[in-house]
């Protein structure tokens, strides 16, 4: 994966049924290669996937090294992931696409929303953010 050519998958692309995991995936393999460019591997949406997983990032990399292909990086992950239950990744899979950034994030979520699209104030989840800085359609959601 060479991220200096192309974006990482969506957050909310799944592996194994699990959100943010396939971006994480692809930033590994980059940074295993070399080729991450300006997206940082172990970032805070890195390392929340990797404790509600409980896994670190460089056991996420061994995996990454050892694999050959995407279906071995799979199979070495299915262990993992079987652990949570089917109600504890929908969970997680929900909190994590619709969670609203509060603090110091929020402050840079919206300086990046200033940058990328100043006109989408219905845009509040750093999911949809990402795919719209990374030119993916992003819906136009009613705010509640």
């Amino acid at each position: 994966m060479d991220l200096t050519k192309e974006y990482p998958r969506s957050v909310h692309d799944k592996v194994l049924g699990v959100v943010q995991l396939a971006r994480t995936v692809d930033k590994a393999k980059a940074a295993a290669s070399g080729n991450i460019g300006e997206y940082h591997y172990n970032c805070p949406m890195d390392q929340a996937v990797f404790g509600f997983l409980g896994i670190d990032k460089d056991q996420l990399l061994d995996i990454i090294r050892a694999s050959k292909s995407e279906t071995e990086i799979e199979t070495r992950l299915a262990p993992i992931v079987r652990k949570k239950s089917a109600a504890e990744i929908e969970r997680w899979n929900d909190e994590w696409l619709n969670h609203r950034p509060e603090g110091p994030s929020l402050e840079a979520f919206l300086a990046l929303r200033e940058q990328v699209a100043p006109d989408r104030t219905d845009v509040v989840t750093w999911a949809d953010l990402l795919d719209l800085d990374e030119k993916r359609a992003v819906p136009v959601r009613t705010l509640a």
